[in-house]
């Protein structure tokens, strides 16, 4: 019998509390594009050893470093200076059972192919230094889709889920996902990958805050970049009308100086990311699994990319939570809001956690007896079919930031 615990939760409602913070850094953010070349090169050396296996070897490729560039960009253009220096480490198989892996050079590829699909306007062979130094790891859990029952824990660690999102939640994260569309750039090409919306709930008055980095190759002088800031406005407005009924009031690049007539009072990259001149990011310093940062919900602070999907709990149990969490609101009548935590305890099987537990809190009329064993039973489904988080990770079906 698996640990299951069902409570509820006695707190407030997420929309009822007084104060709402959320944040989503963007995919063209140090820190988001660290994640995403993490979990890009373990997606790359996951293929590249089932093609030679048929399985996995361990690897855990969570520790990019990103030390940022110079640049020199201004109205109608502007150049790098320094490239952009990418460090992927962590730990691979370079070797097993006589088999040698060309793991630096998938590594190195994988990770260059991230950067030319995600930052648009980056030349990747002149702006960056992409540099290896994955060292040697342990040669296990080969065949691991024929074993028989889960693996074991690496790891005594937990991760966390919440369901549903918030008002503000979800306009938060549909404005990033909508400003850095390929759809919105075909439209907009002046607005680069770097950016970051900040969304503060006070009662029933909703602040969006947007830093958000402009091409300054699209953007003509500062009529233009003023033009193109106040656009970003009401597109992000109209948005967000289609998820509340509370007034919104957004703010895009607060530190800009409209008293310059030159480039130096405004938010211009050559590139579209800050990582060309003075942000410098690594994995796990950013968006969560489920995609934000919310301080006022529980959260953990495991970074979930670049981990290796067969028995690392801290990206598992993570992508996991969330997905029970949402299983939960949807299929149970009367949850009103679920946080859930699974607790695993180093080398026993990860289908097996030392607790799962969720704290529930109800819609009026209802009580735990009510729901307590669906809610169970789901928890329980989840981790008897834990190998589907594996096998999405691996088909690149999961978002991990």
């Amino acid at each position: 019998m698996r640990n299951i615990i069902v409570e509820e939760l006695n707190q407030k409602y997420i929309e009822d509390l007084d104060i709402e913070i959320v944040e989503r850094k963007g995919i063209g953010h140090p820190d988001s594009i660290s994640d995403g070349l993490g979990e890009t090169v373990s997606h790359a050396l996951c293929e590249m050893y089932m093609d030679e296996l048929g399985g996995i070897l361990h690897h855990n490729t969570d520790e990019v470093q990103i030390t940022a560039g110079e640049s020199d960009p201004h109205f109608g253009g502007g150049q790098i200076l320094k490239p952009i220096d990418i460090l992927l480490t962590g730990r691979g198989v370079h070797e097993y059972d006589g088999i040698k892996f060309p793991l630096e050079r998938v590594a190195i590829e994988s990770a260059k192919e991230f950067l030319d699909e995600t930052i648009i306007n980056l030349d990747v062979e002149a702006d960056t230094v992409v540099e290896c130094k994955i060292g040697q790891g342990s040669g296990d859990l080969v065949d691991v889709f024929s074993r028989q029952g889960a693996v074991s824990s690496n790891d005594t660690s937990f991760g966390v889920g919440y369901a549903p999102f918030s008002e503000v939640e979800t306009i938060v994260n549909k404005t990033e996902n909508l400003l850095n569309s390929k759809a919105f750039k075909a439209k907009h090409p002046a607005v680069g990958e770097d950016i970051k919306v900040m969304g503060l709930r006070e009662k029933d008055n909703i602040t969006l805050t947007i830093g958000c980095a402009m091409v300054s190759k699209f953007v003509d002088d500062r009529d233009a970049y003023i033009s193109i800031r106040e656009e970003l406005k009401d597109i992000v407005s109209d948005l967000a009308c289609k998820y509340t009924n509370r007034p919104v009031e957004v703010f895009v690049n607060t530190a800009d100086d409209d008293t310059k007539k030159d480039e130096s009072g405004y938010y211009l990259t050559v590139t579209g990311t800050s990582a060309e001149m003075g942000d410098d990011g690594s994995v796990g310093r950013g968006n969560r699994a489920n995609g934000l940062i919310t301080p006022c919900r529980p959260m953990s602070m495991e970074a979930t990319s670049g981990k290796n999907p067969i028995n690392h709990v801290g990206k598992i149990y993570n992508l996991l939570s969330n997905r029970i969490a949402n299983d939960v609101v949807e299929n149970v009548e009367g949850v009103k809001q679920i946080n859930l935590m699974i607790l695993s305890q180093i080398g026993k099987p990860i289908d097996q956690p030392r607790a799962a537990t969720s704290q529930l809190i109800l819609e009026d009329g209802y009580k735990l007896d009510d729901v307590n064993s669906k809610v169970e039973n789901i928890i329980d489904s989840w981790l008897e079919n834990i190998s589907v988080i594996t096998e999405d990770v691996v088909k690149g079906k999961a978002k991990t930031f």
